[in-house]
């Protein structure tokens, strides 16, 4: 964990170190935490309107939509939810952010909401109930959605965590007993998948999840996007090294990487075109639920694991953060509030993350603890992966610079361009270089 909201993130967690007695869904919870307790008076005639991610598990979105109905039984107010995929929210939520109409609340991306925090409400109050109730916030939600270390500009849901999943029968078919724990094992395991004709396939389009796979790889080798003080710093000897690796990866992987977007590993992988990505628990969840007799004879196949660590000697984790964001322009703040408090709560976020498989992992640390991480061994991967995220606008401070050279994929773009010899190594850097500057100005 990193240190920078160690102190906060501790000072939460004290609340659950005493706990003696269990909760809903078998979680551990402290006498103290009951003592909580905050709600909002919805407005007359309050009415909602929720505009989020389309689902890739089926089980979220029907999750989600019990969860909606009794909020709406309980407190009279109708809610309207509206899914649109990744790729499209986020302009959505910038034209309503710029309009000052649509959505009461946005469910979107990464630091989506530093584009923007002057136009959303401050819900800092609910944060800091949340916060203390559940044992604390992870230290990424801070930096996305506090960054000015005071303020909330939302409130995080969690995160798609992307770890590795691949078909244990065609690692070992390889000569990997175990699935290797470090980028130098990692590049040979590769390699020798596809000298059997079990390819890699890695996500170098414009992805919004899955391109995330190319921070990892700028970070496990020492390089940054900008240094604490947002000086950009890509164009370095580290980020050479780390697109050098990226040149001999994508010798390896399936054809057609460099125009794949969050749906197409999914596909591949299920179609047997590739046999290890990076992704969420969907995979998983498809062959689980496939009809299909091919796609299901999968799942005992289909396993799960951390990246491998790099040159720097330190996991360098980065996953699609979910923040929830409620619009100033709304007329029912009240009602916006009550909503994500009533969502965030254990009676509904555990059943929740439960309906999700785990496709979603835990914001607040109290979750950590829920059923739905040790009910099957391959979700475990994922439960740690909001608690262990770095930011994507790692090492820097977080801001419209960060998450307009995010929005901008500038790292996954100068990945694809090394990897697929499109540029030099070296040219690469030098442009990304020169589009971050864009962002970051001095």
């Amino acid at each position: 964990m990193k240190e920078f909201n160690r102190r906060r993130f501790l000072e939460g967690s004290a609340g659950l170190a005493a706990a003696g007695s269990l909760g809903v869904g078998g979680t551990l919870w402290a006498p103290a935490v009951h003592a909580q307790n905050l709600s909002f008076k919805p407005e007359k005639g309050a009415r909602l309107r929720v505009l989020r991610w389309s689902r890739f598990v089926q089980g979220d979105i029907d999750a989600y939509m019990v969860n909606v109905k009794k909020f709406t039984e309980k407190t009279g107010v109708e809610v309207r939810v509206d899914n649109e995929g990744w790729e499209d929210v986020r302009p959505k939520a910038a034209v309503a952010a710029n309009t000052g109409a649509g959505p009461d609340i946005i469910l979107s991306t990464n630091d989506d909401a530093n584009l923007y925090p002057e136009k959303l409400l401050d819900v800092t109050d609910l944060a800091n109930y949340l916060g203390k109730k559940y044992g604390g916030w992870y230290p990424a939600c801070e930096a996305y959605l506090r960054p000015d270390g005071k303020k909330w500009i939302g409130i995080a849901l969690g995160a798609a965590g992307a770890m590795l999943v691949y078909r244990q029968s065609h690692v070992k078919a390889a000569g990997f007993d175990t699935f290797p724990r470090d980028t130098g094992n990692f590049l040979k395991l590769l390699k020798a998948m596809h000298a059997k004709g079990t390819p890699s396939g890695f996500a170098l389009g414009n992805a919004t999840g899955d391109g995330l796979w190319t921070n990892w790889l700028l970070w496990s080798h020492g390089g940054k996007l900008v240094d604490k003080n947002n000086k950009v710093v890509i164009n370095s000897a580290e980020t050479i090294k780390a697109l050098e690796y990226a040149k001999e990866m994508y010798s390896t992987f399936a054809p057609g990487t460099l125009s794949w977007l969050d749906p197409h590993n999914n596909k591949a992988f299920l179609d047997g075109q590739c046999s290890l990505t990076n992704n969420g628990i969907s995979i998983y969840y498809a062959t689980k639920n496939a009809t299909d007799p091919k796609v299901k004879a999968l799942q005992e196949d289909v396993h799960h694991s951390p990246y491998p660590v790099g040159p720097v000697g330190v996991p360098t984790e980065s996953h699609l953060f979910f923040n929830q964001m409620i619009m100033r322009y709304t007329k029912f703040p009240n009602a916006a509030k009550e909503f994500l408090r009533f969502m965030m709560e254990q009676e509904q976020f555990e059943p929740w993350l439960t309906g999700a498989s785990g496709y979603v992992a835990p914001p607040l640390d109290a979750y950590s603890k829920a059923a739905i991480w040790t009910s099957d061994p391959k979700h475990t991967p994922y439960r740690d992966c909001v608690k262990n995220m770095r930011p994507a606008g790692w090492e820097g401070r977080l801001g419209y610079a960060s998450a307009g050279a995010g929005a901008d994929f500038i790292v996954t773009n100068m990945v694809a361009e090394a990897a697929s010899g499109a540029k030099t190594p070296q040219e690469a850097a030098e442009r990304a270089q020169k589009r971050a500057e864009r962002y970051y100005k001095v």
